[in-house]
């Protein structure tokens, strides 16, 4: 993937929008756009065996080079001995634990290529064991710590399908063609897909080649999970003949490390993801979800005997998604996450009785804008660390003990944010007009915030659709807030965190009364008293997109909006989006030729001929998610209106536009001068 290296022209557009909008004073004690260089933030903490340490990944910013770097940290869980495990500006990922806690292994990018490396806790040494041509993932320990398992890409074979006259010595011809065969070819952030297909290896503890375990045109992913005997590797994949026209089925499977003989566990219709092995090797557990084909279906956590028979639900009641599962050592219990009410929480259910909640706050880890995320792991003594969220800071180090006391380890802002006075956020509960159902949002009010005033109010909608904003701290958001604006952002309908039924209300049906409970919380907040609603704007960015384009074709409230990396045209997204295959079946009764007034009556381009509102449009070069061409037909159309409209185009950026920290300047500065501007 290639990027944006523009950073000083970032710069000197923010310099052009720090003017502020109401008495808001930027200063040393503001969070302001040069300060997102220097945020850090907690990721993938593993907890030692005995629960006694902690190693997790801190992540920060690389001025000079405009990227995100990491290096791995470890303290004790009373949090001393706080130190580096490793140091530079390249990237020390995915830290994981030998079983008798004595090894700690991880992927460094040192040396250029993502490689493993071990670290020997008792002398510091450390050693490269590989010499990878493909990047590793899902990192797993065999009980006996004498193998490590991985997923890896293997090349096809690729042979020319034409032949062509030779070519003269020192002759300059063109590049050859690309001829693209498969359904799945190219997909957001990766570019156009080389052909093969990952496949699970086993590399010895002390270094080594890796051995291939798995054959066919398939692709088998993580967790892989281990027999307590370190002879076989249970996961999840799709080895259907056509599986790439089902794209969210997937089965259990167990492979034989002596032979790589497979054997399946599950045949449901749906995914089966997310195996883990009980200590004691009797059964195994998983999420997965019957399938519907419905835009959401809630993932539920089953267990089943080692063998694949009595799958039972463990969570049927709980109507949230369930992630990131892990036995107790006793086999008798199995943590889980999940999000509620924009809350992530972790939990407990035992196989014979009802979830029960650990502790929440779980999260803090999405940085640009306050969607969920985060990650958790036990030690054999039911100690629990995990990444812990804030509304003020990115996320930091917690650890839960045995009772359920949680003790905040780490403070990795407290020198950046400590003195700044940031937004303050606030919950908010308010009517849809459409039906009296209550929706959830938060209110983030600029620094010094008095009520007495009047503020300009920014709606920023969170994507997805079927994703979650909560209480959790946004780079972003800040920096509107700094700007001098009351921000507002929720979770309409269609969002998840509020069981299958709230998320399927969008069901064939979005943008759809979603719109309503958007305005709905505008409403709210200005009857508060403190926004000025002839100072209204709108932004958000994927989903978030889809709707501010929806809304600006729906009324003229809003005296400016910026779709980021929107959804104009369902019809021509089906057929250019990465991941069409999926599209069109579940969030759509068919293809689009079969459908086309449903796809255009559902369309943001459907409304151009109403919209008043200036609209810029801001868009990743290189999205294959929701392609530029999307922006493209909307800003084109609204010229043709001759309404007041621009197109920034982010060169190299993909659909996360954010992922170099100048993209996230940028597009917040290009937010900021738009709505200055009007």
């Amino acid at each position: 993937m290639h990027w944006m290296t523009r950073l000083l022209m970032a710069f000197a557009i923010l310099a052009a929008v720090t003017t502020p909008v109401t008495a808001t004073t930027n200063g040393p004690d503001r969070f302001e756009a040069a300060d997102v260089f220097e945020l850090e933030w907690a990721t993938d903490p593993q907890i030692s065996p005995d629960g006694e340490w902690v190693v997790y990944v801190r992540n920060f910013m690389d001025i000079m080079k405009d990227r995100r770097r990491s290096n791995l940290w470890i303290l004790r869980t009373n949090g001393t001995h706080h130190r580096p495990l490793t140091t530079g500006n390249n990237n020390n990922v995915s830290p994981r634990w030998s079983p008798n806690g004595d090894r700690v292994l991880y992927v460094s990018t040192a040396e250029g290529s993502a490689q493993l490396h071990m670290r020997w806790m008792d002398t510091g040494e450390t050693a490269k064991l590989t010499n990878l041509t493909e990047g590793p993932g899902a990192l797993s320990f065999s009980p006996d710590g004498e193998y490590v398992a991985l997923t890896m890409r293997v090349a096809a074979e690729s042979t020319s399908y034409v032949r062509m006259p030779g070519k003269p010595d020192g002759a300059e011809w063109a590049p050859p063609p690309t001829m693209i065969t498969k359904l799945n070819y190219r997909a957001d952030g990766a570019g156009y897909l080389p052909d093969g297909f990952t496949h699970i290896h086993v590399v010895p503890a002390e270094g080594g080649t890796p051995r291939q375990l798995t054959t066919g045109d398939f692709n088998h992913g993580g967790p892989l999970s281990w027999a307590p005997d370190s002879q076989s590797i249970v996961f999840s994949a799709n080895r259907q003949d056509d599986w790439e026209r089902d794209p969210v089925e997937s089965e259990i499977f167990e492979v034989s490390l002596a032979d790589g003989s497979l054997s399946q566990l599950t045949q449901r219709n749906g995914p089966d993801a997310g195996p883990a092995v009980s200590p004691d090797g009797t059964r195994i557990a998983f999420v997965g979800f019957d399938d519907r084909e419905q835009g959401y279906q809630v993932t539920t956590l089953y267990v089943m005997n080692r063998d694949g028979s009595e799958v039972t639900p463990l969570t049927p009641t709980l109507d949230r998604d369930v992630q990131n599962i892990q036995w107790g050592a006793e086999s008798t219990e199995v943590r889980f996450a999940y999000d509620d009410q924009g809350d992530t929480k972790i939990a407990v259910v035992p196989l014979d009785g009802e979830p029960r909640t650990l502790t929440g706050a779980l999260g803090g880890t999405a940085l640009g804008r306050p969607y969920g995320g985060g990650s958790f792991t036990a030690s054999k003594n039911g100690s629990v660390a995990f990444t812990y969220n804030d509304p003020l800071r990115p996320a930091d180090i917690a650890v839960m003990d045995p009772s359920g006391a949680v003790k905040h380890l780490t403070g990795l802002n407290e020198d950046l944010l400590a003195h700044k006075r940031l937004g303050q956020v606030e919950e908010i509960w308010y009517p849809s007009s459409h039906d009296g159902r209550q929706v959830q949002g938060w209110i983030v009010t600029p620094p010094d915030f008095d009520p007495q005033q009047k503020y300009p109010l920014i709606l920023e909608i969170h994507g997805g659709p079927f994703a979650n904003y909560g209480p959790r701290f946004s780079a972003e958001i800040q920096l509107f807030a700094t700007a001098g604006y009351v921000v507002l952002y929720t979770n309409p309908r269609g969002s998840t965190s509020y069981g299958g039924e709230f998320g399927n209300l969008i069901h064939h049906n979005y943008p759809g009364e979603d719109y309503d409970d958007l305005i709905s919380g505008v409403d709210a907040v200005i009857a508060k008293g403190y926004v000025d609603p002839e100072r209204l704007f709108v932004t958000g960015g994927s989903g978030g997109g889809v709707l501010t384009s929806w809304i600006v074709g729906k009324t003229d409230k809003f005296r400016a909006a910026v779709a980021a990396k929107p959804v104009i045209n369902w019809y021509s997204f089906v057929l250019t989006a990465d991941a069409y295959g999926f599209f069109y079946r579940y969030w759509f009764p068919g293809f689009p030729w079969d459908h086309a007034e449903h796809y255009m009556s559902r369309s943001p381009l459907s409304l151009v001929g109403n919209v008043s509102t200036p609209t810029m449009l801001l868009t990743g070069e290189s999205d294959y998610r929701t392609p530029i061409s999307e922006s493209e037909q909307y800003y084109q159309a609204l010229k043709l209106r001759n309404i007041d409209t621009a197109l920034v185009r982010i060169p190299e950026a993909s659909h996360g536009i954010t992922a170099r920290p100048s993209n996230l300047i940028a597009k917040v500065a290009h937010i900021l001068k738009w709505f200055e501007t009007h």
